[in-house]
């Protein structure tokens, strides 16, 4: 199996001594530029004119250096995923070698698929903004979150053990509404929801400049709802779901509070270990190579290799001069990635 062994391992601890990619676990792939949602925290949809998309071409030109590099897991994101009409060409050229898939997805088409997706994908994450009518209020679709309980649905009829997990950017439009969210993916049959804050600061998610400050408060909790966001944070802590049913564990999800309280100088950005640009790669519709999603290209893979690009100049030095501690990207990111060299994702 691909990405398994002492060497690997090895592999993994040199690269973090080093800054030189020598294996890489994970790779993000985003096959599809476009959405079908409208989401109000996030630009990607009003770019949806100017179609981007990953070829069988460029995953099989990948094939080598995944393959070299020991990858494990790739995540199917976007955008959505699905609206590339060869994506499951490009699953089924992935799990030839080895690789696990996991597909995120707005859940839109996913009753249409779910045959071919519980194929050729591993596991499911589906985006839960609301209960039925905040959900689709957020997406800006009518009709999404019956589409999506469809789509769960389907797969359960298929595979009733299919693993399902929800997803949740929490807001200031939706924090309200976070015990109902949990309630409505224990309902639909999902196995387990995972929560974080939105990012109101970067140029991530098809932003073609940083959110300014009127933009950023339709999503950012103001300040005098903090106390309110923060009983509701301890009203999820306390619930009574199953057990690992929330991802995170008590103190993450406070954490989303602090977070939302720093924009406002109540306390510090929470701390996050990551090591996402040393174990990850992140591989947009275009080709470009971003070592995450908040931090820019450094490459295409329709100029050069992966290899190349993950050990070039440029993306070396940002590597090596990276401070995670003191980067004005980083000390804001919602999505941060810490792998253990003896993690194993197969």
């Amino acid at each position: 199996m691909i990405g398994q062994g002492l060497y690997h391992t090895y592999k993994r601890y040199r690269t973090l001594q080093t800054h030189r990619i020598q294996a890489l676990p994970v790779v993000i792939l985003m096959p599809h530029s476009a959405c079908n949602c409208r989401c109000v925290m996030c630009d990607i949809w009003k770019d949806n004119k100017n179609l981007k998309q990953l070829t069988a071409q460029d995953i099989s030109g990948l094939l080598g250096n995944l393959r070299q590099l020991g990858t494990q897991r790739v995540l199917m994101s976007g955008g959505e995923a699905l609206l590339n009409t060869n994506f499951f060409t490009l699953c089924r050229l992935l799990k030839m070698q080895g690789m696990k898939i996991t597909l995120l997805s707005t859940g839109l088409s996913v009753t249409k698929h779910a045959p071919e997706i519980v194929k050729w994908v591993d596991d499911l994450i589906l985006s839960l903004d609301g209960d039925e009518a905040l959900h689709d209020a957020i997406r800006d679709i009518p009709g999404a979150f019956r589409k999506l309980k469809e789509g769960v649905e389907q797969l359960r009829a298929i595979n009733p053990h299919y693993p399902i997990t929800a997803r949740t950017v929490i807001h200031r439009l939706n924090f309200r509404n976070w015990p109902a969210i949990l309630r409505a993916a224990r309902e639909m049959g999902i196995n387990q929801v995972s929560f974080l804050p939105a990012d109101v600061s970067s140029h991530a998610f098809n932003r073609q400049v940083a959110w300014s400050e009127p933009k950023q408060h339709e999503i950012l909790p103001c300040e005098r709802e903090l106390d309110e966001f923060k009983a509701v944070v301890e009203q999820v802590i306390a619930g009574n779901f199953p057990p690992g049913f929330i991802a995170e564990p008590p103190e993450k999800l406070r954490d989303i509070h602090r977070y939302y309280a720093a924009f406002y100088g109540h306390n510090p950005f929470p701390f996050k270990k990551c090591n996402a640009p040393w174990v990850s790669a992140v591989i947009e519709a275009d080709g470009s190579v971003r070592p995450c999603f908040f931090h820019e290209a450094t490459g295409n893979i329709r100029d050069n290799s992966l290899t190349e690009i993950l050990n070039g100049p440029a993306a070396l030095a940002f590597r090596k001069t990276l401070n995670m501690g003191s980067n004005p990207t980083c000390e804001k990111c919602v999505c941060s990635l810490n792998l253990s060299p003896l993690t194993k994702l197969n």
